[in-house]
């Protein structure tokens, strides 16, 4: 019984031939995306003169672990892990997706893409630790499988990582205990704390406040209820497609959340079928697909769907009741997901109630000040919250989580500091303007302002989408919470 089942989820679903063929198109142009974003800072971030050299990271998980590591740490890196070589997996991986949509070799392209993708994962670190990573390589690793045709198990495997997505984000705001999410007023504050809004967060966070209720509402519903549409019948399943997009596309017109919508909403292409999708494609490419002939699924895959479905339930459920894992399940969890799936997602849990801004200054002799300027993150009150996906400054990106303090965060903060004053040319590169071009400062201070979107009235009056409160030195400020 059981080997027929599993020979059954192996054989190829012929409603979603169209389907496939149409989301990797589509992934190879996230996957472009993703790489071009990081091949513009990898240096600066990671590289041997950057904020958190990648390569002292591998000689000391060497240290410690042996050649062990190169299973925990599975990255191209340990051959070379200086600048040419990290800006050159980069624009490799913008080549091989150009090259998967252009249909060429695909199985091998998402191999490709899948084992460099990983390797910037790891070499990464904290920059890269977001879920929209581990989302692209989870999607990447599938799509390997889906290549070779859409059996029903891979199918199922994209609904479930749709529905951890998904059903996680909502799961984690409730067991998180904000207060914001509880009396759902957590809209009142998101569009002007989120780490970097555009200009259509302004305009979102001038809607009456019954709106932004009814805003949270939609997003618990979208969160805790549609997902369980996506492995219900037909009509559910399209509900569910459409409630997800628009979410997507709320998103989108309010916030800069690189290619993780974009992501998402390809990943919907699942929930429908080729009936819809074949509507949109033009019949010679319909013709063409409809007309290969495909065998059914490797059963490799079905070692992966257990691996998969039982490492994101264990950490699922460490989740929901912040319980810590035995010894025996947390190591083989650890191990799965530093492959990059099973990983656990939780977008949001909580929400800031005000925002802290940086403006690092430097100095000769401590008493004139100059402040370097970063490109996307709020600096001066005049300028226009820019639009930037789907790329993500990761740096800038990084800034917002420094004001809470947290010991585990101040350490490449601190080291982003020391390059400064060590004028790093990688990591000065990562800022828009530097104020000591001739030499570094010998003196560097953060001061902090806590900023607030301005009103429709004081922006008519100043043209400021900002206004702020000097709060003092860092780290000599009280700590934002959460």
């Amino acid at each position: 019984m059981l080997s027929q089942f599993i020979s059954n989820q192996l054989r190829i679903s012929e409603e979603h031939r169209l389907t496939s063929w149409l989301f990797i198109k589509l992934l190879a142009l996230v996957y472009f995306a993703a790489f071009l974003s990081i091949a513009v800072q990898i240096t600066g971030l990671v590289g041997p003169n950057g904020i958190l050299p990648f390569n002292e990271l591998l000689d000391r998980a060497y240290e410690q672990r042996g050649y062990a590591a190169f299973f925990y740490l599975p990255t191209v890196f340990w051959l070379r892990a200086d600048n040419f070589a990290l800006q050159a997996v980069a624009y490799a991986g913008c080549l091989a997706s150009i090259i998967l949509l252009l249909g060429y070799r695909t199985k091998t392209m998402l191999a490709i893409l899948f084992a460099l993708y990983l390797s910037i994962f790891h070499a990464g670190q904290i920059f890269l630790t977001f879920q929209w990573d581990s989302l692209l390589l989870e999607a990447g690793l599938l799509a390997i499988f889906l290549a070779a045709g859409p059996s029903h198990l891979i199918i199922f495997l994209y609904h479930w990582l749709l529905f951890r997505l998904r059903f996680m984000s909502g799961v984690s705001k409730l067991v998180s205990d904000d207060p914001s999410w509880a009396n759902f007023t957590a809209l009142k504050y998101y569009f002007e704390t989120q780490p970097l809004p555009h200009a259509g967060a302004w305009y979102f966070h001038q809607l009456p406040e019954c709106m932004l209720q009814a805003g949270v509402a939609f997003v618990f519903f979208t969160e805790l209820i549609v997902p369980f549409f996506i492995f219900l019948p037909r009509k559910f399943r399209l509900f569910a497609a459409t409630t997800t997009i628009v979410m997507q596309l709320l998103i989108i017109a309010s916030s800069n959340h690189n290619w993780i919508n974009l992501l998402t909403i390809i990943l919907c292409l699942f929930l429908l079928d080729d009936r819809i999708v074949g509507k949109i494609l033009p019949a010679r490419i319909t013709r063409r697909i409809n007309t290969q002939i495909t065998k059914s699924a490797s059963p490799l895959l079905a070692v992966v769907a257990v691996i998969i479905i039982s490492t994101s339930l264990v950490v699922f459920y460490q989740m929901a009741l912040h319980k810590p894992l035995a010894d025996n399940i947390l190591k083989p969890t650890i191990l799965v997901r530093s492959w990059g799936i099973g990983h656990v997602f939780h977008i949001f849990p909580t929400m800031q109630t005000q925002r802290q801004e940086f403006q690092i200054e430097g100095s000769y002799d401590g008493r004139t000040w100059k402040a370097y300027q970063f490109k996307y993150k709020p600096g001066p009150l005049q300028r226009r919250p820019e639009f930037i996906i789907p790329h993500q400054p990761r740096l800038d990106w990084m800034i917002w989580f420094v004001p809470p303090q947290v010991p585990q965060l101040m350490n490449w903060f601190d080291r982003f500091l020391y390059k400064l004053q060590q004028d790093s040319p990688e990591v000065l590169a990562l800022l828009e303007y530097n104020p000591f071009e001739n030499k570094p400062p010998r003196y560097i201070r953060v001061q902090v302002f806590q900023y607030k979107f301005t009103t429709p009235q004081e922006k008519q009056q100043s043209g400021n989408w900002w206004k702020y409160r000097y709060r003092g030195l860092f780290p000599y400020v009280q700590p934002r919470r959460p």
